[in-house]
Formats: structure tokens, C-alpha cells, sequence
């Protein structure tokens, strides 16, 4: 069975608006040209999954119904759009935790690669923060930091194939290298 490419997407600062521990469903709010760029990624041959921390749930701000009920909005929103999310892996961890899920590590990309049957190599990881393209390192998918938030060069980590302040600039990236 031939394996798929896929891209693995962080979600608030990436795919929404980040509105820092976000438990209200209501609050979604999606970012410029999320719909159009998407599009352009699976018009291309890519799989798409979410691969959000969530550290708000083990902190008692994010109660996880709600979670649920958030990414179901996503979801739906998305299908409205003909855009197919195979999956929703969150890591319910503390930061302080180091727990193999939670990005940087590489656990749920590593899950959606079983489950999904995704050749990491083909495959890219896109995130706001340096966590999210160290985690696409770890597994061995390209990154993109699509943010203006964290400087590359003030981590230990390698840096991402490409860093940009948009998602169009992501689509680019990964359609038209």
C-alpha cells in the first residue's frame, strides 16, 4: 500500500487565531485565507492533521467537552469547504511534563503516521512556534514556522525549511518549492 504525504498543522497561531487557552467554542476564530490555502495544499495530494499542546486541560482552564466541541466546529467548518481533516491529536500535557506527545516531541505526529499510513519524509509539519518545527524535525517531515512571534535563530533547535507570515506563504511553500 502506498503511503501518503500529509501536512501536519498546529492549530491556534496556525489554523485559528490564538486565543490563548481558548475553552469557548463560541471564540473561534479562523485566520486569513485558512480556506483558499488549504485548498491549494490538498489540490496538491496532501493529507492534512491537527497536532495541537494543550496544556490548558491539564491546567483547568480548557475543560475537554469543550475541546471536542472545538475541533468538531473546525471540522465541520472545514468540510463546508470541501477540506478533509483526517485527524485531531491533541496532548492534554503540562509544559513541564516532557511527555512524548507533547511537541517538541514527536508522539503525535508519529501516532498519525501509524494511523493514517503517512510517509513523514514527503511530509511537512507547520506550526507558530519553534516547538511545532523541532517536533516536524524529530519525525523527519519538513517544517515551516509560520510566525512572527519567535525568532529561528533564538532556539537551540534546527530551523525550519521555511519561515513565513502567512498561510498563502505556506501554500506556497509547500506547492511551489
Amino acid at each position: 500500500m502506498t503511503q501518503k504525504k500529509a501536512v501536519f498543522f498546529d492549530r491556534d497561531g496556525t489554523l485559528i487565531v490564538d486565543k490563548i487557552y481558548l475553552n469557548d467554542p463560541g471564540q473561534i476564530e479562523y485566520l486569513d485565507e485558512v480556506i483558499t490555502s488549504l485548498k491549494k495544499i490538498q489540490s496538491h495530494g496532501y493529507d492534512f492533521i491537527v497536532v495541537t499542546n494543550q496544556s490548558g486541560i491539564a491546567r483547568g482552564i480548557v475543560d475537554e467537552a469543550n475541546l471536542f466541541k472545538i475541533h468538531k466546529i473546525i471540522d465541520d467548518f472545514f468540510k463546508s469547504h470541501q477540506i478533509k481533516v483526517l485527524d485531531y491529536l491533541y496532548a492534554p500535557y503540562l509544559t513541564s511534563s516532557n511527555h512524548y506527545y507533547r511537541k517538541p516531541q514527536s508522539g503525535m505526529l508519529q501516532e498519525g503516521s501509524v494511523l493514517y499510513n503517512i510517509d513523514l519524509s514527503k511530509s511537512w509539519m507547520v506550526g507558530d512556534r519553534m516547538t511545532d518545527v523541532e517536533a516536524g524535525h524529530r519525525a523527519g517531515t519538513k517544517s515551516i514556522l509560520l510566525s512572527d512571534l519567535e525568532d529561528p535563530s533564538d532556539f537551540d533547535f534546527n530551523p525550519p525549511d521555511a519561515h513565513v507570515h502567512s498561510l498563502a506563504e505556506v501554500a506556497a511553500a509547500i506547492c511551489e518549492p
